[in-house]
């Protein structure tokens, strides 16, 4: 009498999927591809991100192309024909990256670390300096497009290419400026220019560029800088159910999780 909800379509299996390495618990292992995620999460984006890891992990993202400006994938959803998925982030002028590359140059320290092929934990602070973010500061930032059926942005398909987007991250950091419009050869190539071309940080300026210990003992453990002024998460009501552990739990054959999110929604309104 009762066994009327359906049953929710399992995705089609896919033969060489992108599977994401993390089998459980978080899936960004540094922090900008960590810092990725909290940001997706606090614009709100975090909604179906527990679907999305589910499709990540299974493999269902069949392929990923990161350029300047947007992401594509194909994610094999329920259907035959794999869903095509679009994230769009806007690129930044060329006066806008000649500035960031001027401030990096500008920076023994920032210098040192770029040109070691290392990223900085601090790089934001020289995007904000010129006016700019790395990351995407608002939803607005973001244009995220898929062509399933589903009206919620972002679908499942979209959250399982953002944690293989971060997941990327991890493997090349300099993939998140590349987004942005900046591949690593001419970022790197842009700040040893800058510096006069000899494509190396001499041992004497990065030096010149910390301050002794013994000279900062009294501000040893002051913060050097304030922490960023971020705006509360505008989280929709839902949003803990997609943060729990995946739950192997049905009722009458519809997931536990799937039952309890109209009360959630209604205790909001």
């Amino acid at each position: 009498m009762n066994d009327w909800w359906p049953t929710p379509a399992e995705p089609c299996p896919v033969e060489g999927g992108m599977q994401a390495r993390s089998r459980r618990g978080a899936i960004a292992q540094t922090w900008w591809s960590e810092r990725f995620i909290t940001v997706l999460e606090s614009l709100g984006v975090g909604g179906r991100l527990q679907r999305g890891r589910t499709y990540a992990r299974k493999g269902q993202v069949m392929d990923l192309s990161l350029d300047a400006g947007a992401v594509t994938a194909r994610v094999q959803g329920s259907r035959a024909r794999p869903y095509k998925v679009r994230i769009g982030l806007t690129a930044f002028d060329k006066q806008q990256w000649a500035a960031v590359c001027q401030a990096l140059a500008d920076d023994a320290w920032y210098a040192a670390r770029l040109l070691a092929g290392e990223m900085p934990p601090d790089i934001e602070e020289v995007f904000t300096r010129v006016g700019l973010s790395l990351f995407p500061a608002r939803a607005g930032d973001l244009s995220m497009d898929c062509s399933c059926p589903d009206w919620s942005v972002p679908c499942k398909h979209l959250a399982a290419v953002f944690y293989l987007l971060a997941e990327s991250f991890d493997d090349d950091p300099f993939a998140v400026m590349a987004w942005r419009g900046r591949d690593r050869e001419d970022l790197l190539a842009a700040v040893s220019a800058l510096r006069g071309g000899g494509g190396r940080v001499a041992a004497d300026e990065v030096e010149d560029a910390a301050v002794p210990l013994s000279e900062c003992l009294d501000a040893f453990w002051v913060m050097p800088a304030g922490v960023p002024r971020r705006a509360a998460a505008q989280a929709p009501p839902d949003a803990l159910l997609d943060q729990l552990p995946e739950l192997d739990l049905t009722v009458r054959r519809r997931p536990l999780v799937e039952l309890l999110r109209p009360a959630y929604l209604r205790a909001d309104s």
